[in-house]
């Protein structure tokens, strides 16, 4: 049927590809090209090379996928376990990750309003933080500060 197998754990999964779906998807991310932005460039620059509006997810507000060619999440945790491993693999392994967000959860849609109202707001970087650490551990990758994770779900 012309059907290509796809990793799931990997950015660029295509689910619906009709001319409706893209009309759909590009209308949504012209609305969320400013939370987008403000995530990629400004609340999580060092943590994700993209934010991107996902096509995959119904109930989770986030996820984080690997770019095309990485280390999944299962990957990394099997070669950070590795005894004989050399110092070349740490560039496969802290490559930056791909934030794919869901436009129609309410948190999402909250965060859209909060950060266009005031995208300094400490407890709106909070929620973000929280919600990237969240997605990492959904998605199958080790949080590299577990105790700063506790701190945010302490205060909020």
């Amino acid at each position: 049927e012309g059907k290509k197998f796809q990793n799931v754990a990997k950015e660029g999964v295509k689910l619906d590809s009709s001319e409706g779906a893209k009309e759909r998807k590009e209308a949504v991310e012209s609305e969320y090209e400013p939370l987008l932005t403000w995530l990629k460039d400004s609340a999580l620059s060092d943590k994700i090379e993209k934010a991107v509006i996902s096509e995959r997810l119904t109930t989770s507000p986030c996820a984080i996928v690997a770019s095309t060619y990485g280390w999944s999440g299962n990957m990394e945790r099997i070669m950070k376990a590795q005894a004989l491993r050399d110092a070349s693999q740490a560039g496969y392994m802290s490559a930056k990750k791909t934030l794919e967000i869901n436009a129609s959860h309410p948190i999402i849609e909250a965060l859209r309003e909060k950060a266009t109202a005031d995208s300094s707001d400490k407890t709106l970087r909070d929620l973000v933080f929280l919600l990237f650490d969240t997605a990492l551990l959904v998605s199958g990758f080790s949080m590299e500060e577990p105790s700063t994770f506790a701190g945010r779900i302490h205060r909020l």
